[in-house]
């Protein structure tokens, strides 16, 4: 893990603009996501970030999370999911795991409880295979609530589950009934 906070800046900007707002720096994806990685280096470049091809790389592969994926020939980038605008990843479905975790607030149960987790603003739910993981990602939004999603019931009823090369694992929606608190 690279704890340079001009790394991090620059992953993070990363993120926003891959997930979220290619277009403010004149990018369009394809419909899987993929930019090149030239038009990309120019776009930054000329917003004022400077980032060279070997930097970019090093960004990609030493991503803790490993939110980045390039293309076999290396000519493209996108993030590996998390985006709020239409992507086909094109993941293959998967047998889950028995069960999977997800990390969100204390703050957010009744809502839970009542609706179940939704993709909200992203095109799934994200789960781990960990409840360390878990746990790291409710931290992020307030006093952490780690909820155990039977993935076995959910996958024997039907729903899919997707896992992206960093290990996350995607689903559309995880109903009230799937779902309990860890304790």
């Amino acid at each position: 893990m690279n704890t340079d906070p001009h790394i991090a800046r620059l992953s993070k900007m990363l993120s926003y603009y891959l997930r979220h707002h290619p277009e403010e720096i004149g990018l369009t994806p394809d419909a899987q996501g993929w930019v090149a990685v030239q038009a990309l280096l120019e776009a930054l470049q000329q917003k004022g970030t400077v980032l060279d091809l070997p930097l970019l790389n090093k960004i990609v592969a030493e991503n803790n999370k490993q939110r980045f994926a390039l293309s076999d020939d290396l000519l493209r980038i996108r993030a590996s999911q998390g985006h709020s605008f239409p992507v086909q990843l094109e993941y293959a479905p998967q047998v889950p795991p028995p069960v999977l975790y997800h990390g969100t607030a204390t703050r957010f149960w009744e809502s839970i409880q009542q609706q179940g987790l939704t993709a909200q603003q992203r095109h799934h739910v994200h789960l781990s295979a960990t409840i360390e993981t878990a746990q790291a990602v409710g931290a992020r939004h307030g006093k952490p609530l780690v909820l155990q999603v039977d993935a076995e019931a959910m996958h024997e009823a039907g729903f899919e589950f997707f896992c992206t090369p960093n290990q996350v694992w995607l689903t559309a929606t995880v109903p009230p009934n799937f779902l309990k608190p860890l304790e």
